[in-house]
């Protein structure tokens, strides 16, 4: 089992990596480096020569070889190709010792699902030339699997003997923090994806307004080409503007939300340092939110961003599975 132990704990690591490396890969608009799946212009590494450019050239002439850019994209891959081994190594491990592991079965199996599931997501991000919902659809799928990692890790590597015993009024409040924190990244990666991040450049207002001209229904219009409507019109600064306001009122309410929960558990002696980094975590994350925008998205912040809601994700999951009693029948 130890050899089980660091394997789940190396693979959280490596979601962590994936995650935030994937971010990287969309904020240089590297997504498009290679134009096929899973190679690189027909290799399994990036052509670099002269001769390999130029007859990765002609057999995508619609394409530009850009080696850095390519380079970027085929890390994140081979990354994610590392990840999915080693997740179906655990699926094997959990149906071996099935008997002694801490969660039930269907977890390190659904892992092992939602990671192929993002490869076929990696696929069509790349044929179906960043469409906003495939690519918010993979973001999502990456951190969900983080988030399942990290409880695997929590159960098996934390101290679980016994779990904290809190009051039951609160624990749903403690797991619909879960689910704020992932709508609110979903909101993210909808502004991400639809290049909204600068459709509003001050703060707190946009354009000088609290309420600026906003166009929800081809903002938030799911199936459609990357900055066009669903009827093909390019799309208006209004239905970004209404993009970026929306990420920021969730972002409000996530904050209240965590705020007040963190209150509740205050009372509880061994969640304070969870709820006390939970906090400082996310007074980071606004501030880096903030000068992201009035610094027009430097690279290295707008990276930030995505590393800090991975932690979010991280440290929420390992406090919901601090109050989540020990399972003694763990095959289902």
């Amino acid at each position: 089992m130890i050899f089980f132990n660091r394997l789940i704990l190396f693979s959280t690591f490596l979601t962590f990596c994936v995650v935030v490396f994937g971010a990287y890969v969309r904020l240089t608009d590297a997504g498009l480096g290679c134009p096929d799946w899973p190679g690189c212009f027909g290799n399994l590494t990036v052509p670099e020569s002269e001769i390999a450019i130029k007859e990765a050239q002609n057999f995508y002439p619609e394409s530009i070889v850009e080696v850095g850019k390519a380079w970027i994209e085929m890390i994140h891959r081979y990354l994610a190709g590392v990840l999915g081994l080693s997740v179906l190594l655990i699926a094997i491990q959990s149906y071996k010792f099935r008997d002694e592991i801490q969660v039930k079965l269907v977890i390190p199996f659904g892992i092992l699902i939602l990671v192929i599931f993002q490869a076929i997501l990696g696929m069509w991000t790349v044929t179906e030339l960043l469409k906003p919902a495939i690519v918010t659809a993979h973001l999502m799928g990456g951190m969900t699997i983080l988030g399942l990692l990290t409880y695997m890790s929590h159960r098996h590597i934390g101290s679980i003997s016994n779990s904290i015993i809190i009051d039951p009024s609160i624990k749903p409040i403690v797991r619909f923090s879960l689910v704020l924190l992932f709508i609110q990244i979903m909101l993210g990666g909808w502004t991400s994806t639809n290049y909204a991040a600068l459709a509003c450049t001050d703060f707190p207002t946009c354009h000088g307004s609290y309420l600026p001209d906003m166009d929800f229904k081809n903002g938030f219009t799911i199936f459609r080409e990357l900055g066009m409507t669903a009827s093909g019109e390019g799309l208006s600064i209004q239905a970004l503007q209404a993009i970026q306001w929306v990420h920021r009122v969730g972002a409000i309410i996530l904050f209240v939300y965590i705020i007040y929960m963190a209150y509740l558990l205050n009372k509880y002696q061994p969640t304070r340092f969870y709820r006390n980094v939970l906090i400082l975590v996310l007074f980071i994350q606004i501030l880096v939110g903030i000068a992201n925008l009035v610094m027009h998205l430097p690279l290295f912040l707008a990276t930030l961003h995505n590393l800090i809601a991975a932690l979010l994700v991280i440290i929420i999951v390992i406090i919901n599975s601090s109050i989540t009693p020990k399972y003694e029948n763990n095959i289902y």
